[in-house]
């Protein structure tokens, strides 16, 4: 099976986590180790898709692929100009939510025989869901590499306070949809430090969770939710709202909580957390549930079942591999 991973979410050195879980995937799809699964993979830079396209063209002009897979919904159109037995694409939020992605996303769907989201929630934004069949297919958690790390050595490695109250909050505080405002706030009632990633190598990352007392996600909204299962796989204390996987990944694990924002609720949550004798959670098992290997897997069976099975896409409407593409 000859397959190409066509993505605009991939590191870069000035943009180091940018689809630091897709880079995860395609590992992931390269660790299970099938000697029939050929992977190739196109990354360029957010924006330029008219040039991503002519140069996909160009590149592979007369090469046949049994898959082309797009990772977010504008990357759908460039991967169009490659030809394949089955076209896929997982979307992953802002291509669903941003008024004019969401646009641009809808008007390549019918091309796509393969319709992806990273998350339920997500899936229900789809245009035409549940008449449109979306499969969910997250990429899923890197837990060779979020391990528990003891919380002292990763605060001396970091140069913390070894004895400090760390709260981290665990992305970009310049994108609104996080709430980096609500985790200050909970933060200053708790009488802790707020840690945040903002541009933090991913390769950093699990350092930085270790070494925080708790982990705290007041997202608005979530595609999938990787931090919680990050911060799960090392065993740290979450308080996460209600939004992408977060509740069906908490439920359950003593010393997490899941639940709708409410700075005094939140406050007195985390609050425990920091002040509790044991730091760890009994969470990591949950998150090898969402393991970059095991959704790999997942994804990997998906098109096999797809390549193997004509009838599954003869009958569904909206998959389009009897379809001219709109770039011939």
């Amino acid at each position: 099976m000859r397959v190409l991973i066509v993505t605009n979410m991939w590191p870069s050195a000035e943009r180091p986590a940018l689809g630091s879980f897709v880079r995860d995937q395609l590992e992931a799809l390269r660790e299970l180790d099938d000697p029939a699964l050929e992977l190739e993979c196109f990354a360029f830079a957010p924006g330029g898709y008219a040039s991503a396209a002519r140069e996909l063209r160009s590149q592979y002009r007369g090469e046949k692929f049994d898959v082309v897979h797009a990772h977010f919904g504008l990357t759908a159109w460039p991967s169009l100009a490659v030809s394949a037995r089955l076209h896929g694409l997982t979307l992953h939020g802002t291509d669903l939510r941003h008024q004019r992605s969401r646009l641009i996303t809808h008007a390549a769907l019918p091309f796509i025989d393969l319709v992806a989201a990273a998350s339920p929630e997500l899936a229900e934004q789809v245009p035409g869901y549940p008449r449109r069949r979306v499969e969910i297919m997250p990429c899923g958690v890197a837990t060779e590499r979020f391990v528990p790390i003891d919380r002292r050595l990763a605060r001396e490695r970091l140069g913390l306070d070894l004895d400090g109250r760390y709260l981290l909050f665990p992305a970009d505080p310049s994108r609104p949809e996080k709430r980096y405002d609500r985790a200050l706030a909970v933060a200053a009632r708790c009488d802790a430090k707020l840690l945040s990633l903002g541009s933090i190598d991913p390769s950093e990352v699990p350092l930085w969770i270790n070494a925080a007392n708790a982990v705290v996600v007041p997202s608005e909204s979530e595609g999938f939710g990787l931090a919680v299962l990050e911060a799960m796989a090392c065993e740290v204390p979450v308080c996460a709202a209600p939004t992408g996987i977060h509740a069906s990944a908490l439920a359950g694990i003593d010393g997490d909580s899941c639940l709708p924002y409410d700075e005094q609720r939140w406050s007195d949550l985390l609050s425990a957390s920091i002040d509790r004798p044991e730091p760890r959670t009994q969470s990591r098992s949950r998150a090898e549930e969402f393991s970059a290997v095991r959704m790999a897997k997942r994804l990997l069976a998906e098109w096999r079942r797809r390549l193997d099975s004509p009838l599954d896409s003869a009958a569904a409407p909206n998959e389009g591999n009897q379809r001219q593409s709109p770039w011939d």
